[in-house]
């Protein structure tokens, strides 16, 4: 059989943290003729070791690594490779594979407002520009209640 394994299926069988469902997820992967994981699931799969079970960097590297050596995985190799260098210099892996990925497609330069994901870039010797500050939004007037006639208040949208 070939499939394409959801960021799910790749969870449980790198953190085996539901004995069954482990269990159903190694049996899957190991059994399948080909097993195909798209970037986004990479990327997804990169975000969801780091944000929610909080693994480190290098566990992060090694668990790509497993997917990256594995005989029947089949995936974008150079775009995840670019990704694994940037996340092991200290970066995003998704910069990584975003910056890679433009290249492929003919883009001659990285932009972003991160400055860190920009520095890296430029670290590795690629074409990367940081642009500004973000836009911020425009400020909200609110007007008081009791005296419409009076000087507006300025309320600005907080930023996540």
């Amino acid at each position: 059989m070939k499939i394409t394994a959801d960021t799910n299926i790749l969870v449980r069988a790198a953190v085996q943290d539901d004995p069954l469902q482990a269990m159903q997820a190694m049996q899957l992967l190991e059994g399948a003729q080909l097993v195909a994981i798209p970037l986004p699931v990479m990327c997804e799969l990169v975000w969801v070791l780091a944000r929610g079970y909080k693994k480190s960097a290098s566990e992060i590297h090694a668990a790509l690594l497993h997917l990256f050596n594995a005989h029947n995985v089949a995936m974008n190799r150079s775009a995840v490779e670019a990704g694994l260098v940037l996340l092991a210099a200290g970066g995003d892996f998704a910069d990584g594979v975003i910056a890679h990925t433009g290249e492929e497609l003919g883009a001659e330069e990285f932009v972003s407002f991160d400055q860190k994901a920009v520095a890296l870039m430029q670290a590795r010797g690629k074409a990367a520009r940081l642009v500004g500050e973000p836009a911020r939004a425009a400020p909200l007037m609110v007007q008081q209640e009791r005296a419409p006639y009076k000087v507006n208040r300025v309320a600005r949208a907080k930023r996540p």
